[in-house]
């Protein structure tokens, strides 16, 4: 009997975890009614649960929970990557005087080779740029390549590489709403590797950027974000990016609760690019001009479809141009406008159903590459057509 019993608590011990209600480990063993254990036995129900069994405390030795551990692990983790970026522009005063002019942002180490990512807003059209790792040393950067539309750039910096000290990049096509967020940056230029918290509050957003053309799949945060934290990381509770912080919704100019932050996905595709060519090669149809088909328009002029691009205008030598594509063939007076009509109705690319010129840039974009072959859809004189074009480099 003394050895089935010694079986019984092993089996029970072992079956144990954290993360079983503590009653499951600490309640007595009973016993089958039967004649009374001799003394041995007592002693081995008696032997206390081995610590490995026993549930993690929830507040260490110097009082921090379970996710402030991880939070100031992040920080220590991360914060010597991120730096503080300061730029100078010469601008004419009043007086037609030149006078230099500093501005702020942050940005983050990518590699040991010095290349630094931030936003293209942070230094544009600046005269000289400046990076600061902390106490530890300034240095002057240089830019490598720029992408305006999705408001990101990548400089370099020859410092030693020992100084030097790279970000993880995670993966944001995963993300859900409710999430940790925690952003580092240097709020106002002078507050510098401020870490502030909170949650993902939406994604899939769209904002302006500095080009005044949408950047889509945007995260959205309330993790608090001011003027200066622009270009720095957006990172998970495990301290990998996630974006790179580029925005902020604010009447006033201060953290609202609202920032938003282009998500390392798009980073990851543009980074190649940026580093080799110095800009990102847009994927390009060639569309000059088109309209938006909406059920009012198509009924103004019998279209056989309520959505879709019907198309006017397209550049010279353009992938849809080549691919025999047709424009718009003669022109009307309905109402008090000119309406260009006769052209190709697109309604697909590769099946995806297209309904506006911003949904096929964003499709285009985040889907596909230079040098792509595609497959457009198109309708002319009442018959559907398929033709296939190479997409090509937005001109820049």
């Amino acid at each position: 009997m003394t050895g089935a019993l010694l079986l019984l608590v092993g089996v029970l011990v072992a079956g144990c975890n954290t993360a079983l209600p503590l009653r499951l480990v600490t309640e007595s063993l009973r016993t089958p009614d039967v004649a009374t254990p001799d003394t041995e036995t007592v002693a081995s129900v008696a032997t206390p649960v081995p610590e490995t069994a026993l549930p993690i405390p929830l507040v260490d030795a110097a009082g921090l929970d379970f996710f402030e551990r991880r939070v100031v692990g992040v920080y220590e983790r991360v914060a010597p990557s991120v730096v503080s970026i300061t730029t100078r522009t010469l601008r004419r005063d009043f007086f037609f005087n030149v006078v230099p002019q500093e501005g702020a942002g942050s940005g983050f180490v990518l590699d040991r080779d010095g290349h630094i990512l931030t936003n293209y807003h942070v230094i544009q059209g600046v005269e000289s740029i400046e990076v600061s790792f902390g106490d530890q040393l300034t240095a002057p950067a240089t830019v490598v390549g720029v992408d305006r539309r999705n408001d990101v750039a990548m400089l370099k910096v020859n410092v030693d590489p020992a100084l030097l000290q790279p970000v993880t990049l995670g993966s944001s096509s995963d993300l859900r709403v409710g999430q940790w967020a925690i952003a580092i940056g240097n709020p106002f230029g002078q507050f510098g590797r401020t870490l502030t918290t909170g949650v993902i509050s939406a994604l899939d957003r769209t904002i302006e950027g500095p080009d005044n053309r949408t950047i889509t799949g945007i995260i959205q945060t309330d993790a608090a974000i001011n003027k200066g934290n622009s270009g720095g990381p957006l990172l998970d509770s495990s301290g990998r990016v996630i974006g790179i912080t580029s925005a902020i919704f604010s009447p006033t100019g201060t953290s609202a609760g609202v920032g938003f932050a282009v998500p390392v996905d798009t980073l990851k595709r543009l980074l190649p690019d940026l580093l080799t060519l110095g800009r990102y090669r847009h994927p390009w149809l060639g569309i000059r001009y088109a309209y938006n088909v909406t059920p009012g328009l198509a009924e103004v002029l019998k279209l056989p479809v309520q959505e879709g691009l019907l198309l006017v205008q397209l550049y010279d030598g353009s992938p849809l141009l080549e691919a025999g594509v047709r424009g718009a063939q003669r022109q009307e007076i309905i109402g008090a406008q000119r309406v260009y009509t006769g052209g190709d109705l697109l309604t697909a690319v590769n099946g995806q159903k297209v309904s506006s010129i911003a949904e096929l840039e964003t499709l285009l974009e985040s889907n596909h590459r230079v040098g792509d072959v595609v497959t457009i859809s198109i309708i002319r004189d009442g018959r559907t057509l398929e033709l296939e074009a190479t997409l090509a480099e937005e001109p820049h």
